[in-house]
């Protein structure tokens, strides 16, 4: 059993994670779908209010209750697959709560791209990085996830992946750590860990 969870800053290429491990068939747990839920449940919509609700849903049941509000979910997945990917870890919280939860079975991905590339990427999927149109630059973003605890948890990952060459490159280190674990990246020079990999 391995639980693998995800951070990283807006646009360093967690959703092109889970898409591999989607076509792997391996669940994936998006953390995000508990604050859309909650969005919903409050008749706010999704797209407008998700900040603001993720914030809410902290201050009135604590820090970490969006990944206890997550834990059964990753519980089902693990009850026919092996691994289960766990997307949109924002706090070291969050990261002690799945570490109190599955031990040693649980390990942190911290996916790590430059600001420049993100904001590119951002643009080209159509995400206006700019806020031209009202909506959040990626600076804000980045600074109301950080206010979160997002670099405390990037800084206690157990491995660290840049994704900064080409899709397929990147998509090809997620497929090996999916598949063959996190020791199959040993010598990969795109690749860091805490400890021995």
């Amino acid at each position: 059993m391995t639980v693998i969870g995800l951070v990283g800053l807006p646009g360093s290429g967690k959703s092109e994670a889970a898409a591999v491990a989607r076509d792997l068939d391996v669940p994936i747990v998006t953390m995000g779908d508990v604050i859309r839920q909650a969005c919903r449940d409050r008749g706010l919509d999704p797209a407008t209010h998700h900040g603001e609700v993720a914030k809410a849903l902290r201050e009135e049941n604590g820090p970490a209750a969006i990944a206890e509000a997550s834990l059964s979910h990753i519980e089902d997945g693990l009850e026919e697959h092996d691994t289960v990917v766990v997307d949109g870890i924002r706090s070291d919280v969050e990261v002690e709560r799945f570490r109190d939860a599955f031990g040693e079975d649980f390990l942190l991905v911290s996916v790590e791209t430059p600001f420049e590339t993100r904001a590119e990427r951002l643009d080209l999927r159509g995400r206006d990085a700019s806020a031209e149109e009202g909506g959040e630059s990626l600076a804000e973003r980045d600074e109301r996830e950080l206010g979160f605890g997002m670099g405390e948890a990037m800084d206690v990952a157990d491995v660290t992946v840049a994704n900064v060459d080409s899709l397929p490159a990147f998509q090809e280190r997620v497929e090996t750590l999916l598949t063959d674990g996190s020791s199959a990246l040993a010598g990969d020079d795109r690749v860091e860990w805490e400890g021995d990999p």
